[in-house]
């Protein structure tokens, strides 16, 4: 196991609820994964969360203790700002860090450019598609729940479009339900990046 994942919390300054899913109850729903999926990701994608998890564990978490210390050492904590922020923050910092660690453990990277079958859609493809009804063409690649930006052009494999498109080729006509209603669009390329 990676040293960042042994991180033990300080429980002076945190104080933890029972319960070890709490977090994933908190999530939104565009980041929940299907119940008996895998947590699929790009190189990249789980490259920036185990970026983040650095950040975390190696610079924030150490700078908000001390912070918060140096605010308990300041005398009553009733109405110590410092501290009383900082112990929150402690708490939100703690509870991000628990939920990458299970994110990147569970993390089934995926590289786009070894994929078999490159004329289908599969995960991680970049796909251009028109859309019948209104003749406007997009372009989206499909990755991961923890990696999906739609002003980057990225969307999530759970999403209702990726998974229209998934296994479909280059001059496949697709249906599927939108939370706009019902479309068809052709798929016009899929290529890995």
């Amino acid at each position: 196991m990676h040293a960042l994942e042994k991180i033990a919390v300080n429980k002076a300054f945190v104080k933890e609820r029972d319960g070890d899913d709490e977090d994933d109850d908190e999530l939104v729903p565009t980041l929940r994964l299907p119940a008996g999926s895998k947590n699929y990701m790009t190189r990249r994608g789980y490259d920036a969360l185990r970026v983040e998890l650095d950040q975390l564990v190696r610079i924030e978490r150490p700078q908000m203790v001390e912070t918060v210390a140096w605010a308990a050492g300041n005398g009553d904590r009733s109405e110590n700002g410092d501290y009383i922020y900082g112990k929150k923050r402690l708490r939100e910092i703690d509870r991000r860090i628990r939920f990458l660690i299970k994110r990147v453990e569970s993390a089934e990277v995926v590289d786009p450019e070894r994929q078999q079958g490159l004329e289908q859609v599969f995960f991680g493809a970049t796909v251009s598609f028109c859309d019948l009804d209104t003749e406007e063409e997009q372009t989206w690649q499909i990755v991961g729940v923890d990696e999906a930006d739609a002003a980057h052009g990225r969307i999530s494999w759970i999403s209702p479009l990726a998974r229209a498109v998934l296994k479909a080729k280059v001059g496949d006509v697709v249906r599927f339900q939108s939370p706009a209603g019902m479309r068809e669009i052709e798929v016009v390329d899929v290529r890995y990046l």
